[in-house]
């Protein structure tokens, strides 16, 4: 049994004529300590599929397994990075880490919380920085502040919804490197939504695309065999690289290809409307006219 499981699952919303389908038939294995990457476009479905994992959604069909265990709600031993920050603006660095310490670890010492909260900051080179407010911080420095404070709660499942998505290049690849870190130090099993192919074959053992729906499903996965830990200019310049990553955008262009032609197929239904015989609802300033009045208002 895989570590996490989503077997045959369907998610849609709405309800009547305004229901959307989102996924259909999801099935997805995560072996313990594996790194997995979810590309697709946005709005495709790739955060419903993190919520399903975190348990803030329930499928309509089919089931989610982690460890062995059903998913009904969230729990600590699944972190969810957002690709916001989710920071409160209030608070310090030190603070809003503290906020899921306290939540998740109630019974332990005020020193076993601090030293859970210094700890994760210390992992995202954010120490120097403890008493400072987002207001305070660059875009990286909030992102890290985020993903310390998911780290803090010790989860066994990171997930990460596009959490570099806002960032620029230099500042993305540092802290990807920094995510690779954590995960060999702490072998957590991890999930990363990003629409970046590159992001997903630097950093993942496989990567997943998603079709473009609605209701979407998964395509083609394409395993990433390169050693670790990896050298970012030498697998890039590869010719193997290279391979997996047309395979890749291969798929991603021919579904937004089929997009485009159902795009045009598709049929628009105009409302049934009939024109109105203005005869029977002339005002009666235009019945008092004389017929010659009438013929130079129409000409007009």
């Amino acid at each position: 049994m895989a570590y996490i499981e989503l077997n045959n699952v369907s998610v849609g919303f709405g309800s009547g004529t305004n229901r959307s389908e989102v996924l259909k038939d999801i099935t997805l294995h995560v072996e313990k300590g594996e790194f997995i990457a979810i590309l697709g476009y946005s709005g495709v479905g790739k955060s419903t599929i993190m919520n399903l994992i975190a348990g803030l959604v329930q499928p309509d069909h089919g089931e989610v397994i982690v460890d062995g265990k059903r998913v009904e709600g969230p729990g600590p031993d699944r972190g969810l990075v957002f690709q916001n920050y989710s920071l409160l603006p209030w608070f310090d660095v030190y603070r809003n880490v503290a906020l899921a310490v306290e939540e998740v670890f109630p019974g332990d010492s005020s020193a076993e919380k601090d030293e859970a909260i210094r700890t994760a900051l210390d992992r995202v080179n954010l120490s120097d920085a403890l008493h400072k407010k987002p207001g305070e911080l660059s875009g990286g420095m909030r992102q890290r502040n985020s993903v310390a404070r998911t780290l803090a709660m010790n989860p066994a499942v990171l997930l990460l919804d596009e959490p570099l998505s806002a960032l620029d290049a230099l500042t993305r690849s540092v802290i990807q490197d920094q995510i690779l870190g954590i995960w060999k130090e702490l072998d957590q099993t991890i999930l990363l939504i990003t629409n970046d192919v590159d992001e997903g074959l630097y950093m993942a053992d496989r990567v997943i695309p998603l079709s473009v729906g609605p209701p979407a499903t998964f395509g083609p996965e394409t395993v990433v065999t390169h050693e670790r830990p990896r050298d970012r200019k030498a697998i890039t310049t590869g010719n193997e690289y290279q391979g997996l990553r047309q395979e890749v955008i291969n798929f991603l262009l021919s579904e937004k290809e089929k997009e485009r032609a159902a795009a045009k197929t598709k049929q628009t239904t105009l409302p049934n409307i009939k024109p109105m015989d203005i005869s029977r609802h002339r005002p009666s300033w235009f019945v008092g006219l004389r017929p010659k009045q009438r013929k130079n208002l129409k000409s007009a």
